[in-house]
């Protein structure tokens, strides 16, 4: 029988990249890199064979999709940020079976949901950023749409369910990672460099409401925090309409979920934008 043995939520910032190139951005996200070599240590100690992403930089408009191809190879250019990311080369393994698993179990519940093998169906930079850092390397991927456009953050609940459940009646023993911001407003561009963009947030209020989200999710608070997470997601402005932490608190059990986060590192800003690693332990 299969398991979630390890859940976290998640950064994917460009700036990662450019973190670990020469010039003067060299090093500037070095303890949220670390972060992440650290959630991916635990995973293996925990005994994880299997990764599965909840990406929002994959942007859907009806129903919900599923990369299941059997391999991703590219050479990938982002064409929102192609002065951060440019020809990052990926090689990973995939698993259909658990993506048809999953697109199956969800469609039971009333949650229409695709499982795709389409050799041209590229990974979006919120699964290859976060790959890149952590080195799956023979560990086989899924990565799942998270940018839900016209979805109910309960049908994002009831998709993570379907992930439970069908990890349950597999072999697989997973990483289930929430690919995403907290606050998500970037800085106007007009505003952008007067205000030292990369390294501040845009709205105090997002940084305010970021960190009482961080220390409700240390306290085990998470029934509370799914009471606001509607407002949250719509008045921070929520990467992907904040779908992936739907998704991530879904499979946890949602409100049932009794387990502590734990900050991995430091939160921190990004073009405006609220970032961190959070650790969520499975009981």
């Amino acid at each position: 029988m299969g398991e979630i043995v390890l859940a976290a939520k998640i950064t994917h910032v460009p700036t990662m990249l450019l973190s670990e190139q020469p010039g003067k951005l060299q090093g500037c996200r070095q303890q949220a890199i670390d972060g992440q070599r650290e959630i991916m240590r635990r995973a293996r100690e925990a005994g994880a064979d299997t990764v599965i992403v909840l990406d929002t930089h994959w942007l859907v408009n009806a129903g919900y999709h599923i990369n299941s191809n059997s391999r991703f190879k590219g050479c990938f250019t982002s064409h929102e940020f192609p002065h951060f990311i440019q020809n990052l080369e990926y090689d990973y393994r995939g698993n259909p079976e658990l993506g048809d698993a999953i697109a199956a179990k969800a469609t039971e519940k009333g949650v229409f949901t695709l499982s795709h093998q389409v050799e041209t169906l590229d990974l979006e930079y919120g699964t290859l950023v976060p790959m890149h850092f952590m080195e799956p390397g023979d560990m086989p991927i899924v990565s799942i749409a998270a940018w839900c456009t016209v979805h109910s953050l309960e049908s994002s609940r009831k998709l993570g369910e379907a992930i439970t459940e069908a990890v349950k009646e597999s072999d697989a023993k997973v990483l289930l990672l929430a690919s995403g911001s907290l606050s998500h407003k970037i800085w106007e561009n007009d505003l952008y460099e007067a205000n030292n963009g990369t390294f501040t947030i845009s709205r105090e209020f997002n940084r305010q409401v970021d960190l009482r989200v961080l220390e409700l999710w240390q306290n085990g608070e998470i029934d509370t925090f799914l009471k606001m997470l509607p407002e949250y997601a719509e008045y921070c402005c929520g990467e992907g309409g904040m779908h992936d932490t739907a998704m991530l608190f879904g499979a946890l059990g949602w409100d049932k979920y009794t387990g502590k986060g734990e900050l991995i590192g430091e939160y921190f800003p990004s073009s405006g934008t609220g970032q961190a690693n959070v650790v969520f332990p499975i009981d």
